[in-house]
């Protein structure tokens, strides 16, 4: 790790010219071995996926891949190949199915991220406003700023291309605003490549259009030889594992307000099945009235944990799903699928074969699970989301809506409502490029009435605005905490 960590900082140092070489000069394929890949993808897809044509049409999947196939007429790199094959797996339209780099391109990823485009922008609907600007002494683009265009392009150019690299369940697309939000640099990247500026077309603080330029960003390596006295660094008490479980769980309570506020942002780990008895325990004994369940960052992980912590709040038996269903357990071009041996042993021991074929998970089409009596909590119950909640999380929601004392705050979820195809959820490696896919096994529909495509709207609706993010306020808290204040008066 220390090697690599000393190869990144050299390689920085060679600046912007060495940083586009090293960009350029990924290893290249041939067509012929590129076609061979995503024909393969294609194969194993088909074979395995249990809702390939859900959302698209077949035909349309098809002709799609034809416009791919035949775009592919010379040598590409990894990143190229990538840009061709993840705008045909988004059309799929299931979350869990997406491209990645391959393993080698991932350890090797650090030197091509520098330079890049220097500002993360937040967006949502029609908007585009900065979060950060890389050069962070700039006096005019500051978080806040309301962007309109780069080099001459309205943002709706690049955002509209940006979205087809990003897959949704269905028709979600608060998460792929959200994902952009995240990874606006390195998706432009990516993509467009970089230039040596950028026309930055904004709004200034007269409210007119205006325009800046600005150029590539990179981190500036410390001076490691100088003698400068180095910033003290206020000294925790708290270990690196109390660090890690606070980044995923926390508990605060507020005994004035009788509110508490939960923030998980996974599911996978962190002790949390403890974390859930001790909370809940807690809360019963302030005798909490008002519980606030931030799930804005959790984009799932275990179903058991999802399960566990829905006991606590459900106030009616539940079950999981009304169906669960893989194609087959055969595993058709299993070579190219990351241990299909063992899923094969999953789905022979842990589910059922249907007269038509199908496997069906038959623990999640049919058990009911029980809530918790003992440290259930009863009280007004707000469940923050937005469109990083997604598999597990939006499980978790999807149980609780409409119940009287739940309250949905914030944006429409980036998991589906109606359901999803997830549970197991191994890689296909393709034999050239190594470039990964996710497959995911099973077919979830989590309640057949519902409306299908949509993620979960909430009961209350807070967008994103200029002015809270500017200012460095959540405007979703705000109002909960108001409706809080209201109930206890």
């Amino acid at each position: 790790m220390r090697s690599l960590l000393v190869l990144v900082l050299s390689i920085l140092l060679m600046g912007e010219l060495n940083a586009q070489k090293a960009y350029t000069a990924l290893p290249k394929y041939a067509a012929s071995k590129l076609k061979e890949d995503a024909t393969i993808l294609k194969k194993v897809l088909e074979a395995n996926h249990p809702s390939l044509y859900w959302y698209t049409p077949k035909e349309q999947l098809d002709s799609a891949f034809e416009m791919m196939i035949n775009g592919i007429t010379d040598t590409l790199n990894e990143i190229e190949f990538r840009n061709k094959i993840a705008p045909w797996v988004a059309l799929i339209k299931c979350g869990h199915t997406t491209a990645l780099y391959s393993k080698k391109f991932i350890k090797q990823l650090p030197p091509y991220r520098y330079p890049r485009f220097p500002l993360q922008i937040k967006f949502w609907e029609d908007s585009a406003v900065v979060l950060s600007n890389g050069y962070f002494k700039d006096s005019i683009i500051q978080r806040g700023t309301i962007l309109q265009a780069i080099n001459n392009k309205p943002i709706a150019y690049y955002r509209d291309h940006l979205f087809k690299q990003i897959t949704t369940d269905g028709y979600a697309i608060n998460h792929q605003y959200q994902t952009l939000s995240s990874s606006f640099p390195d998706g432009y990247k990516q993509v467009f490549g970089v230039d040596s500026t950028y026309l930055i077309g904004y709004i200034n603080q007269a409210g007119k259009a205006d325009t800046i330029s600005l150029g590539n960003f990179a981190p500036v390596p410390r001076d490691t030889g100088s003698n400068r006295p180095r910033p003290t660094i206020r000294q925790t008490t708290l270990s690196k594992r109390q660090l890690r479980l606070l980044s995923i769980r926390s508990l605060s309570i507020d005994t004035v307000t009788l509110s508490a506020y939960i923030r998980l942002t996974s599911f996978s780990k962190g002790n949390l099945k403890t974390f859930f008895r001790r909370s809940f325990k807690k809360l019963k004994k302030e005798n909490i009235q008002h519980l606030i369940l931030d799930l804005r960052e959790n984009g799932g992980g275990r179903i058991s944990n999802s399960i566990a912590l829905t006991k606590y709040l459900k106030q009616t038996p539940f079950k999981l799903a009304d169906s669960v269903v893989a194609i087959s357990r055969k595993f058709k071009h299993g070579k190219y699928i990351q241990s299909s041996w063992l899923y094969w042993l999953a789905m022979n021991f842990g589910a059922s074969k249907a007269a038509d074929g199908t496997i069906h998970y038959k623990r999640f089409e049919q058990h009911y699970y029980q809530p918790k009596e003992r440290l259930a909590f009863k009280g007004s119950t707000y469940l923050v989301q937005g469109g990083y909640t997604f598999s597990a999380a939006t499980m978790v929601i999807s149980a609780l809506k409409g119940q009287d004392n739940m309250t949905i705050v914030g944006e429409e979820s980036g998991g589906g409502y109606y359901g999803n195809s997830a549970l197991h959820i191994p890689n296909i490696t393709l034999p050239n490029t190594k470039l990964r896919v996710r497959l995911p096994l099973y077919k979830m529909v989590m309640d057949q009435n519902r409306p299908k495509g949509s993620g979960i709207i909430p009961d209350i609706k807070i967008p994103p605005s200029s002015y809270a993010i500017r200012m460095g306020f959540d405007p979703k808290m705000a109002a909960i905490q108001a409706l809080i204040k209201s109930k206890n008066n």
